[in-house]
């Protein structure tokens, strides 16, 4: 099942998402959610309803005249009020290249347990526009991710029993501001700055019973499900990222783990996979200097359409914009005393 939401009446609507057609919950039964952090809430009573009204619409007992052309709508972030966002660091192909290319070697910690940050859950956005100000395009940066949804409350949750609070999967770009990031990092601390100002999800939430036939086993030694599904990015329709969801090495499952240590997971709650390998221009800049002295950086400008697409998943859009403001922090840097 593939759940949307969308701008009606200048507030988020909940809705299902149905051979390109869009119905409310509304529609399925007067009594459901009209938005994804309620509905979320009440995840395990409601969802057998929806999934119920999705068969309705398929054998045509609810009519596609109580439903919107996808293309009508506009759509927001799946989730628009996330509780919380992490993101995780689940690729070892991606670590180790991004290491491998600054000529150092892999840290061995990454196969010990599972990391990520909290970044920004009030700049989380869905298709369509991403405002930027001129320090963000300063080496401005795609990240190539899929995110999972948690659908209840749990603490010091078990790898073993974990993917029984994931709603659903999305896709997610972790925008990234690579000169303020690499600035601040300077210091041990962060991301922060560079990665603050957008994270985008969508174009809808996926449920796990949708995936079902995708599954296949975690890495060895690994704990929780993983899903055989081709990842790709496209800036300006040229394919410039692939790969699989599949490749992550850490799982979901873990991530929540370890986020759950110590600490309460509350539905609505979104964690990231973290880049996939080949998913960033960092990793692909760097990897292109390495056999090629001469070779010529790409990052993200003004005006590029970003196209990210996960099987299963559909496709996420977002046009990169200037916002009119000039202002700039990399110029307000304080000089040592001389």
């Amino acid at each position: 099942m593939k759940l949307v939401s969308y701008l009606k009446d200048e507030q988020d609507q909940l809705a299902i998402l149905v051979d390109g057609y869009v119905y409310d919950m509304e529609v399925i039964h007067p009594d459901l959610p009209g938005n994804m952090s309620m509905f979320l809430n009440y995840w395990e009573d409601m969802l057998p309803i929806v999934e119920a009204g999705e068969i309705s619409i398929r054998e045509q007992h609810i009519s596609t005249e109580k439903g919107l052309p996808l293309e009508d709508v506009r759509l927001l972030a799946p989730v628009p009020f996330p509780t919380s966002c992490r993101d995780g660091y689940a690729f070892r192909q991606h670590v180790a290249a991004a290491r491998r290319n600054r000529k150092l070697p892999m840290i061995e910690e990454f196969d010990q347990f599972p990391v990520f940050y909290f970044t920004n859950h009030h700049s989380i956005t869905g298709p369509g526009d991403i405002r930027c100000m001129p320090d963000h395009f300063d080496r401005l940066d795609f990240e190539l991710e899929a995110a999972v949804v948690i659908c209840k409350h749990g603490r010091n949750i078990r790898a073993a029993d974990a993917d029984q609070y994931i709603g659903g999967l999305m896709i997610m770009n972790d925008l990234s501001a690579r000169t303020l990031q690499m600035e601040e990092m300077l210091l041990n601390l962060g991301p922060a700055k560079g990665k603050d100002f957008a994270t985008a999800t969508g174009p809808c939430l996926v449920t796990l019973n949708e995936l079902a036939a995708f599954e296949v086993a975690p890495r060895e030694g690994h704990t929780g499900k993983s899903w055989n599904l081709r990842m790709q990015c496209r800036i300006n329709g040229v394919l410039v990222s692939e790969g699989n969801l599949s490749d992550m090495d850490w799982t979901f499952a873990e991530l929540i783990e370890r986020a759950s240590y110590g600490a309460d997971l509350f539905a609505g709650d979104i964690i990231g996979s973290g880049t996939v390998g080949t998913g960033c221009f960092l990793e692909l800049n760097g990897t292109g200097r390495l056999s090629d002295p001469g070779y010529r950086e790409q990052w993200l400008q003004e005006g590029d359409l970003v196209e990210m697409e996960i099987e299963q998943l559909e496709k996420l859009s977002n046009t990169i914009k200037r916002e009119e403001d000039d202002f700039s922090l990399l110029k307000l840097k304080k000089k040592n005393p001389s």
